[in-house]
């Protein structure tokens, strides 16, 4: 595989090329909607899209059978770099969303993530998003998951891959 070098935090480090995958969104994570995220308008926060989409990947994780507290137990932490939600419809008060989401590159080092929040009722399109991450150790450094816990990489690798090629 070709090298790339990529600089996070100031670092540089030679990776091997990035995981990138056109496949289909996992999921649903669905729940309804608590009265709590709404706002004196009556609709959701914007806020707690960017929530809904935590929420998601922590579901994912569990679903695939590498649970979020499996990481930190390993010292292992995935810090938000970056997110973003373009929001098109605003759901309100006892409401049932579904979150889709896809693993859109991997290397180790970044996990990057795309969303969709769906109306459970009718499949439309309330807001779409994504969300940048990536690895750090305790002590917030930087890490590459793959010369830190190989064994776990290969399974984030492999489930990832798999995915691709099975749809």
């Amino acid at each position: 595989m070709p090298h790339i070098t990529r600089k996070i935090y100031g670092f540089s480090e030679e990776i091997e090329s990035v995981i990138t995958m056109e496949s289909k969104l996992y999921g649903p994570y669905e729940r309804q909607i608590f009265y709590y995220e709404t706002d004196c308008m009556g609709i959701v926060h914007h806020s707690n899209y960017i929530r809904w989409f935590e929420e998601a990947r922590v579901w994912l994780l569990k679903e695939v059978g590498i649970p979020y507290h499996g990481f930190e137990a390993k010292g292992i932490l995935i810090p938000v770099l970056s997110v973003t939600a373009n929001y098109r419809k605003a759901f309100t008060y006892g409401d049932t969303f579904q979150v889709f989401l896809k693993c859109s590159s991997f290397n180790g080092i970044r996990w990057n993530f795309e969303y969709e929040v769906r109306n459970a009722k009718d499949g439309e399109l309330y807001t779409d998003g994504k969300s940048s991450h990536c690895f750090v150790n305790k002590e917030l450094s930087p890490i590459n998951l793959k010369k830190v816990d190989r064994e776990l990489y290969d399974t984030l690798t492999g489930i990832i891959q798999s995915k691709a090629k099975a749809e």
